[in-house]
This record gives C-alpha cells, structure tokens and sequence, in this order.
C-alpha cells in the first residue's frame, strides 16, 4: 500500500490507511508506536492500554520455573 507525505504545520505527516486502522482496531486518541527497521521500512504497532498491561502482568504472577530456589545472600549482593 503506498501513501502520500503531506505538510501538517512545522511536521510532515502520512494518512494511515482504513486497513491498517482495522487491523490494529486504532480510535482517535491512541498512542502508537514507530518502529524503523532499516532506513527505508518503518512499522507502526498500537501501543497497549494501561489495563491490557496490567492484564499481562497478572497472567505472569506468581509463575517461577519448577526448580526456582530463593536465595536472599544472593538477592541482596545486587
């Protein structure tokens, strides 16, 4: 798919295509992120909310590998 740099005030700016806003279910008002991969590819990809981190992070609590052992002596020499 190819898009148009348009001037936008002091900036310059591109049209995100209705597929992409689908694809990644963008609204007005979310953050995205800017990924350059190379000097001519870049990506964007929908920065997740507030609450699908804390989603995540609640799916990771409390799992620790089988053979976890805690060690304070360690811990505490960071």
């Amino acid at each position: 798919m190819i898009v148009q740099i348009s001037k936008w005030g002091n900036s310059l700016s591109i049209r995100i295509p209705a597929a992409v806003i689908e694809a990644l279910e963008l609204e007005e008002g979310d953050d995205i992120e800017v990924v350059v991969a190379n000097e001519s590819t870049f990506g964007i990809r929908k920065k997740p909310s507030s609450q699908t981190l804390l989603k995540r992070l609640h799916k990771f609590r409390g799992r620790l590998p089988d053979d976890f052992i805690f060690d304070r002596e360690s811990a505490n020499l960071r």
